[in-house]
């Protein structure tokens, strides 16, 4: 029986991870959130590893508030501790105690220059387009490869970085430099939605804003920009489960639902789906008017990446977002104290 602790428990992740891995009796899952462990705390995260003793340590918990870090020089430093030093502890734990390591990251460690994203060609590309065959049947996926090099334009990207690069270096022995290293998978996401949360103060997800809106206003103004792919945490935590059971080789990994669109056509499908009936426990068909508009209506502290579709080329994909979708309404619905 292998032995995997989960930190960050009782996040929106977290939950699935603790759910899917104790349907396994191959596992004896140990569950940890912020009360159980300070992951900030380099000492207190040896000392409990090494105790625990773990074959799998998987980091769910994060800091996400991205407007705040880029604001408040306290919440900054906060930031750089949770997502950034502190990883860099739990790979030094499990390196020491010769456990796997799974820790995740986010689309936003990328710029969304949508202008390099374009220029990719085929492998062997001369650019002498007369004689040229490469282009036939090819259909680029346009976004970020796992081997991209991250470039994050705010600070709770670059806090994000930072994390990847001290799992790097603390779980190889030749420091990590080119993401080589050993006993480690680094999954990036976007856009994670799914049941809320039970640790105090976690950060809703999109589609429950939305909906609690729709419920409320007779207009609803939504960016129109942003374009990403979304991440269903259930679909999440069974994909993770899919890459340790099957031995993956170690490295980075895009993890996200099929398809992308912008947080507008995000909303814009989701009353779609809710007054079709998914959302009958939210008060039945949604009739609050979507608006488009751009991002500067909305200012935030914080840059976000235009651009920032994750291409998964090592697993086989996940469904479309918009049957994740379905399955969350349907959820939302039975967990809705007044649904019937």
């Amino acid at each position: 029986m292998k032995k995997i602790l989960i930190i960050g428990s009782q996040g929106m992740l977290g939950q699935e991870l603790v759910e899917v891995f104790k349907k396994d009796s191959d596992y004896k899952v140990i569950a940890w959130d912020k009360k159980d462990i300070d992951i900030a705390n380099e000492k207190e995260v040896m000392k409990k590893v090494g105790f625990t003793k773990p074959d799998v340590i998987i980091n769910a918990a994060a800091y996400n508030a991205v407007d705040k870090c880029e604001a408040d020089a306290k919440e900054y430093a906060l930031a750089k501790k949770v997502n950034g030093l502190a990883p860099g502890y739990l790979a030094k734990a499990a390196k020491k105690n010769k456990a796997i390591l799974v820790h995740y990251s986010t689309d936003y460690v990328f710029d969304g220059d949508f202008g390099k994203l374009i220029s990719k060609e085929p492998a062997g590309c001369t650019h002498s387009c007369a004689t040229c065959s490469l282009h036939d049947n090819f259909q680029p996926e346009i976004g970020y490869h796992e081997d991209d090099l991250p470039n994050p334009i705010s600070k709770y990207g670059k806090t994000k970085l930072l994390g990847e690069k001290e799992v790097a270096k603390n779980m190889s022995s030749k420091g990590g430099s080119a993401y080589g290293g050993k006993n480690y998978y680094l999954i990036r996401i976007s856009k994670l939605f799914g049941k809320p949360a039970l640790s105090e103060g976690a950060k809703k997800s999109f589609f429950d804003i939305m909906l609690e809106l729709g419920k409320t206003k007779k207009e609803v103004k939504v960016v129109d920009e942003e374009t990403s792919c979304f991440t269903y945490a259930p679909d999440l935590a069974k994909k993770t489960k899919e890459v340790i059971d099957s031995e993956k080789p170690f490295g980075i990994y895009h993890i996200t639902n099929g398809g992308s669109c912008t947080w507008y056509e995000a909303a814009v499908e989701l009353y779609k789906q809710a007054s079709a009936g998914g959302g009958s426990a939210y008060g039945g068909k949604i009739k609050a008017k979507i608006i488009p508009v751009s991002g500067a209506e909305f200012p935030r502290p914080a840059k976000r990446p235009p651009y920032s579709v994750l291409v998964n080329t090592k697993l086989n994909p996940m469904r479309d977002w918009k049957e994740a979708l379905k399955e969350y309404l349907i959820n939302s619905k039975l967990q809705a104290p007044n649904s019937k």
